[in-house]
């Protein structure tokens, strides 16, 4: 969703080493989405193996989570279930923009214009099912657990965090706040590096912690308010928000009126045919579950080779250097525990 409220709000700086042996709760779409949009050759065209099978997911998946276990951090996986009504315009949305970036794909190609083919490439990505039941796959071999959510992987994996399965969020933006999750950890990524929205190019990054507690404390606003800024200023399920209206006076707007008064203020009416209750609902009455355990297993390297190796065409050298180094830390865990 990507909330614009991310630079208001306070985060404090972290290591990967005070994240050690804490479950993240992982949006699995999100992250998916994110490598095969980033992960992709010269003519910005996806990975493929030999049978033109896209791989792009499994590399980044392998690649940013094996590293992080290697440093003792576990996850849990949450992917979306039934879609929520109001985000099927989103939707729709995000299918024209597909398919006019196709277009201008073809036309960059045309005209040997490699930037624009990166580009215009990254901006047709779609993530296919059979991607996500390999993901899953692939999250079994590694022993990481991982649910399928009532609704949105978002707020489940918020959920997860509030009943207390796990203990912050995985994410680039502040949309799990909306679903009070306690702690979000923002730009966790080994390498440090993270790229731009929109271009080729990438910036030197430390992973942050935000916690829900913090932020409604520095922008002194009650869990309402902060939902209610969010719809100002746009959510997934009206893109854009209302015009004119960014965080800072939006954050004006909603500590000077009240809640039917601040959408009455800015006519939402002139602006959306949705009612802003309905909205603000989604929040309010997103759909989770709660498992009883979470069951983290060990890794199968048999299964990982299976799938990255002989069905994908995956470097044994590498894979094999990733899962010692898990084993290595695993066995370095035992002998501190004893």
């Amino acid at each position: 969703m990507g909330v614009a409220i991310t630079k208001l709000i306070p985060k404090k700086e972290i290591n990967i080493a005070d994240l050690k042996g804490k479950v993240l709760a992982v949006d699995g779409y999100n992250m998916l989405y994110q490598f095969l949009t980033t992960i992709r050759g010269p003519d910005g065209q996806p990975l493929t193996d030999s049978q033109g099978n896209v791989t792009s997911h499994l590399t980044g998946l392998f690649g940013r989570i094996t590293n992080l276990m290697a440093q003792g951090v576990k996850f849990v996986f949450c992917f979306d279930g039934q879609m929520p009504e109001l985000k099927k315009k989103e939707i729709q949305r995000r299918r024209e923009i597909k398919e006019q970036a196709a277009k201008d794909y073809e036309a960059a190609k045309q005209a040997e214009d490699t930037e624009g083919m990166k580009k215009y490439a990254a901006r047709t990505t779609r993530l296919k099912p059979e991607m996500v039941d390999q993901a899953r796959t692939l999250l079994d071999a590694l022993g990481i657990p991982w649910i399928n959510a009532p609704s949105e992987g978002e707020a489940q994996a918020a959920a997860l965090v509030k009943q207390g399965h796990a203990y912050a969020v995985v994410s680039q933006d502040a949309d799990a706040l909306l679903y009070e999750a306690p702690r979000i950890v923002r730009n966790l990524a080994v390498s440090g590096k993270r790229k731009l929205p929109g271009r080729m190019a990438y910036v030197q990054v430390e992973p942050e912690l935000i916690t829900h507690k913090d932020v409604l404390e520095e922008l002194d606003v009650t869990l309402e308010q902060l939902r209610t800024l969010a719809v100002l200023i746009g959510t997934d399920y009206n893109i854009g928000g209302i015009k004119g209206i960014g965080p800072v006076k939006g954050l004006k707007l909603v500590k000077e009126h009240s809640q039917e008064a601040v959408f009455k203020e800015i006519n939402w009416q002139e602006h959306w045919d949705i009612p802003w209750q309905e909205i603000l609902n989604v929040f309010e009455s997103m759909p989770v579950g709660e498992p009883e355990s979470l069951d983290f297993k060990g890794v199968d390297e048999d299964a990982v080779v299976d799938l990255l190796v002989k069905k994908h065409e995956f470097s044994p050298e590498r894979i094999k250097n990733s899962l010692k180094k898990i084993a290595e830390n695993t066995q370095k865990g035992l002998s501190e525990f004893f």
